[in-house]
């Protein structure tokens, strides 16, 4: 099923993101722990394509599982980092052997010392979501960021570079994770304001381990409120209370979000299907 048939609704969503594994050694235990997701019957599932497509061969393999085997709809990530246009048209030949019909399409990470040199053929996630649009039927996806693109030079630029990745094809997009909401309804308003009228999906990061705060800093300069820090600083060092306080943040944040008519949810799981099904028990009620 199309992501766009889901959102057409406008009623509420909670889906999950996964990561397939880095080896071939590691495949039965992220298939576990995909599976455990999927089993949980989230609205649809996201499957990472890995920093310069080093996971990429196995995203199609966790994508077609959770799909036909729990005919849960599945987005696969796509990006530009190191993909040549020749392996960008063998992903798209293999997703629509699977029949997976949604991506995310995406620029993605560039590696810490990575020179292009010519080896990929899009600098933009703008130009892979037309690319994409010529070849298929597809429904795309792309990310954006409530506090602006780390590259940007401000968010009014980093805005008008979305909506030319929206009028290139993208049908939704999906945001970075953030833990102050007004942030996101401050966005939401501009984006909105600059003719943007796609769905938006929330990313929301349980935080439950105190030592991914710095990766998350160093990675997307997400703004951490106080209150936030406060919780980190009390319970970092007692890895069930973390577990369990940062569950308690995010369905906080989600909750928050729905009632303020934010519908679509999409929660970076991490591969834990523990900290996922929390998160459905605490939301039952409500979705």
């Amino acid at each position: 099923m199309k992501l766009s048939e889901v959102f057409k609704t406008n009623k509420p969503t909670l889906s999950f993101e996964v990561f397939p594994p880095k080896t071939t050694d590691a495949f039965d235990s992220v298939k576990e722990a995909t599976e455990g997701i999927a089993a949980l019957k989230p609205d649809f599932m996201s499957v990472t394509y890995g920093a310069g497509g080093g996971t990429s061969r196995y995203t199609v393999s966790v994508a077609e599982n959770i799909q036909n085997k729990y005919n849960v709809p599945t987005l696969a990530h796509l990006t530009c980092v190191s993909s040549t246009k020749q392996q960008i048209n063998q992903m798209l030949d293999a997703l629509k052997a699977n029949n997976i019909e949604n991506i995310l399409a995406l620029r993605g990470d560039i590696p810490e010392g990575y020179e292009k040199n010519g080896s990929w053929s899009f600098d933009h996630a703008s130009q892979l979501v037309q690319y994409i649009r010529s070849k298929g039927d597809f429904c795309i996806g792309g990310a954006c960021y409530p506090e602006g693109h780390p590259e940007s030079p401000n968010q009014k630029q980093d805005i008008l570079y979305l909506k030319e990745k929206c009028n290139a094809g993208c049908d939704f997009l999906t945001t970075q994770m953030f833990f102050d909401n007004n942030i996101l309804y401050n966005f939401l308003y501009k984006v909105r304001d600059a003719g943007i009228t796609v769905p938006v999906c929330a990313g929301i990061m349980p935080v439950t381990n105190g030592k991914q705060i710095s990766r998350i800093c160093s990675l997307s300069g997400t703004l951490l409120p106080g209150r936030f820090k406060q919780i980190v600083d009390k319970f970092s060092d007692n890895p069930a209370a973390m577990k369990q306080a940062g569950i308690a943040y995010a369905t906080e944040q989600i909750i928050d979000l729905l009632a303020n008519g934010v519908n679509h949810i999409h929660v970076y799981s991490m591969n834990k299907p523990d900290i996922a099904q929390k998160i459905k028990e605490n939301l039952s009620q409500i979705l």
